[in-house]
């Protein structure tokens, strides 16, 4: 048992349709789309690693898993998992072939959860992607980064692999279903050890670990800074006072 609770299950074996996706799909869309892919070699090809990237589109979720040299889980939005149908069939099986786990999205106890179940893959010894900025930047900007993968990278003792992603943002832009053809770019930075911060019990260890990973990816992309979380504005006055006081996201 963890000490979350949680239990720690080995990792599933590939399906055909990862297989397939792996073998076929992806020399495709490396044919097709031709992305500069730099830096495959600085992901460890064994043991937990952390993926932590910018996020633009939602093509990220899918070029991530095809252009990292193993194979890549990461947390989805739990609708993708819950359709009926033959479409919903349909997107099960391909977020899960991509290495998707669907989980509840939301603050407080919610992203607690999100935590414990990304350290749950982790302690699986896989690699598992997230992205520090919480959700897609619509105006290009890199936000601030929240805390959480500090507290994973601390509490896991998983390298973190920074990730950068440059013009993801024009080959689907946010409300379009096709992916156009357009150039970019996937840099996988050297992986930087966390540890040195100290304990994921202390909140210092993990703003400090997390404005590291931040600043690794800026240098990837060179992103104009937000210098703030991304968040959608306050609907309450309550919300309004709670985000001028100073508190941690997760």
């Amino acid at each position: 048992m963890e000490p979350d609770g949680g239990t720690t299950e080995a990792p599933r074996r590939p399906g055909f349709l990862y297989l397939f996706i792996r073998t076929v799909v992806a020399p495709i869309a490396r044919l097709v789309y031709r992305p500069t892919v730099i830096g495959r070699k600085n992901v460890p090809r064994t043991g937990p690693v952390i993926l932590a990237s910018n996020h633009l589109s939602f093509i990220d979720s899918v070029a991530i898993p095809l252009m990292a040299p193993r194979r890549v889980q990461f947390l989805a939005k739990s609708h993708y998992f819950t359709g009926t149908g033959f479409k919903g069939a349909i997107s099960r099986a391909f977020f899960t072939a991509i290495g998707a786990v669907g989980v509840e999205r939301g603050a407080g106890q919610a992203a607690q959860d999100a935590l414990d179940q990304s350290k749950r893959i982790l302690d699986t010894g896989a690699a598992f992607a997230l992205y520090p900025e919480g959700t897609r930047s619509l105006d290009g900007r890199l936000y601030k980064g929240r805390t959480g993968i500090a507290w994973l990278a601390l509490t896991t003792g998983a390298l973190v692999v920074p990730v950068g992603l440059v013009g993801t943002n024009e080959l689907q832009p946010v409300g379009t279903r096709v992916p156009r053809v357009r150039p970019i770019t996937i840099t996988f930075g050297k992986p930087i050890d966390l540890t040195h911060y100290g304990s994921a019990d202390s909140g210092r260890a993990r703003r400090q670990a997390t404005d590291e990973v931040m600043a690794a990816i800026h240098a990837l992309t060179g992103q104009e800074l937000a210098n703030k979380y991304n968040e959608a504005p306050p609907s309450t006055t309550v919300e309004r006072v709670r985000r001028a006081l100073p508190h941690e996201r997760l």
